[in-house]
């Protein structure tokens, strides 16, 4: 039983264990006796991130509670953990927590804040509320946008409870009415989708259903529970000498409900590939809802993930319960806390793995969203995009492993993986990423600029490669998936007969580089090069002629000056001695 609510705050560190855990968060530790709901000391200290700051030294627990903590449950009662990966430990906790949630007696009911009440003739304070469903992820895509997306199969968990008001008997000389209880009880539990019926048990104050929404998309759950009364009014009256008796069984039933919108978790994700020349492999992984990542070898070492962290909370809804009669309303420490995983856009952004020698990522693409930090409470302090930022629906990576059969990609909801569906595009699945030949050569040039005509070809076939026809293209993200050629801050594309010119004005060396258009939806498709051309007015005859012509004329002042400060010095100058004696 739990006995203490934890407190936890956020601090980032990168650390990783066998959960998948990138961040170390802490809580303060369960009393001692609390029990562990099926999981180890350290698993259960990473759930708490909805809890207040409170940090407890260690000198300072082992005297309030007379034992020491791990190092984990130290580090979690000041820090909020953070996952790679959606952790099995809320759905554990919440299904071993759940057996602590108790019902209240005929004429009391227990009932959490947010549940919604229903009365009747004899029933009071009646509800169906849900307590959980899993395996599950409450999403935070942006403001105003928190799906929670539930497994295609899965079960829900949740409470029912009333009370039984029977009505007060009243006493005369000449008559008296008493009542009292026959029978109440839960006779039936719904689950719908929407409006169908998808499972039913019978009646009880905690059900748990499973549940089976392969084909749908998206939905609204609904948990009914029919309560039934019954009750005996005796009435008793005088009839002159002799005292006449009648009984009355009056019957109630009610339908409770609670309803929850979810998103069905269908993980289907398409993949694209290309073979580079050297070896390499282009891949990319396309799925319509945030996914996690995904594997490309069998061991799973080489892996890509995307911008999605995950952490552990309970629903703050349950921690406390009102227990309700006829004449008071009382509010009690709830036994018993569901907790979700929550997936959060993480500024540490995609990864690979190994971090050297890995994978590298091209690309990735989806709808811009803005932030959604706003939607994560108070006390969570984890490293949320703070700005706009692109989902990763799409993530492409060049990688020198890949198995094809042991690809695998993984949800965001637990147990979510799958296969991808190889999309050919209308191309085929595999393709080949060819290599190209850059070649830049100035045709025509002046002293004051030079003309460059840029060819690229295919380099096995020599044909012309048509940028023009590769703008049109659009690539999965929505932008052109058209390549182009840059030199001298200039962007340039190739036409049909695959050349394009440029004018320079500056003297240098340039470096023509062609950026292909992405393999994604290039046909054919290729990898980058580059081609260096040089460019000075020296490099002819003219520029010669015209540098000694410049030259001249710069030096024509300075040959003048010298000419006349010779003649200036012969006629003021020393004469000889023949000169001055006849």
């Amino acid at each position: 039983m739990r006995t203490e609510p934890w407190a936890v705050v956020i601090v980032w560190l990168v650390v990783t264990s066998g959960l998948g855990l990138t961040g170390l968060v802490t809580a303060t530790p369960p009393l001692p006796g609390t029990e562990s709901n099926g999981l180890t000391e350290n698993e259960t200290a990473t759930l708490w991130s909805h809890d207040a700051d409170e940090y407890v030294n260690e000198t300072e627990y082992r005297h309030r509670y007379g034992e020491r903590r791990s190092p984990i449950q130290q580090l979690a009662n000041g820090t909020d953990i953070t996952f790679t990966r959606p952790p099995a430990t809320a759905a554990t906790w919440t299904r071993n927590d759940f057996g602590d949630l108790r019902a209240g007696s005929t004429q009391t009911s227990v009932y959490p804040d947010h549940a919604s009440l229903k009365d009747g003739v004899y029933i009071d304070d009646a509800h169906a509320t849900f307590f959980a469903v899993h395996p599950s992820t409450r999403g935070h895509l942006e403001a105003g946008e928190t799906p929670l997306y539930v497994a295609p199969n899965g079960s829900v968990r949740g409470f029912v409870d009333y009370r039984v008001r029977i009505p007060d008997g009243h006493h005369s000389n000449r008559s008296s009415v008493s009542w009292s209880l026959v029978d109440d009880e839960i006779s039936e539990v719904r689950l719908k989708s929407d409006d169908d019926v998808i499972t039913r048990s019978v009646g009880t104050h905690t059900p748990v259903l499973a549940y089976h929404l392969d084909e749908t998309w998206s939905t609204t759950l609904t948990l009914e529970a029919d309560i039934d009364v019954q009750l005996k009014k005796t009435t008793t009256r005088s009839v002159g000498n002799r005292t006449q008796t009648d009984v009355a069984y009056p019957t109630e039933t009610i339908t409770v409900a609670d309803s929850i919108p979810v998103e069905v978790y269908n993980l289907h994700a398409y993949a694209y590939d290309a073979d580079y020349p050297d070896g390499d492999t282009g891949v990319a992984i396309f799925q319509s809802r945030p996914w996690q990542g995904y594997t490309l070898t069998e061991d799973g070492d080489s892996r890509v993930r995307g911008v999605w962290r995950f952490y552990t909370a309970r629903d703050r809804r349950w921690d406390r319960l009102t227990q309700a009669t006829a004449t008071a309303e009382t509010e009690v420490q709830s036994e018993a806390l569901p907790v979700y995983v929550h997936a959060y856009p993480s500024r540490i952004g995609p990864r690979t793995a190994p971090i050297r020698n890995g994978p590298t990522i091209l690309d990735s693409w989806g709808r811009e969203r803005t932030s959604p930090q706003s939607t994560l409470a108070d006390t969570v302090a984890v490293e949320v995009v703070d700005q706009s930022y692109t989902p990763t629906y799409g993530l492409a990576v060049r990688t020198t492993e890949l198995d094809r059969d042991a690809l695998r990609v993984a949800g965001i909801v637990r147990g979510s993986n799958a296969t991808p569906i190889t999309s050919s595009v209308g191309r085929g699945p595999d393709r080949e990423l060819r290599e190209s030949r850059l070649t830049a050569d100035v045709v025509t040039q002046t002293n004051d600029q030079a003309t460059v005509h840029i060819a690229l070809r295919d380099n096995e076939t020599g044909s012309p490669i048509d940028l023009t026809a590769d703008e049109r293209q659009t690539s999965l993200n929505g932008e052109s998936g058209g390549g182009y050629i840059t030199i001298a801050d200039q962007r340039v594309r190739t036409n049909e007969s695959g050349l394009a010119v440029v004018t320079i004005d500056q003297p240098g060396v340039y470096t023509a580089r062609y950026h292909p258009g992405t393999w994604l939806v290039a046909n054919p498709a290729y990898v980058s090069e580059t081609a260096t051309v040089r460019w000075h007015p020296l490099g002819t005859l003219d520029g010669w002629v015209g540098l000694l012509i410049e030259v001249g004329w710069q030096f024509i002042p300075f040959v003048v000056t010298f000419y006349a400060g010779r003649q200036v010095l012969r006629f003021f100058g020393p004469r000889d001695d023949s000169e001055r004696y006849p």
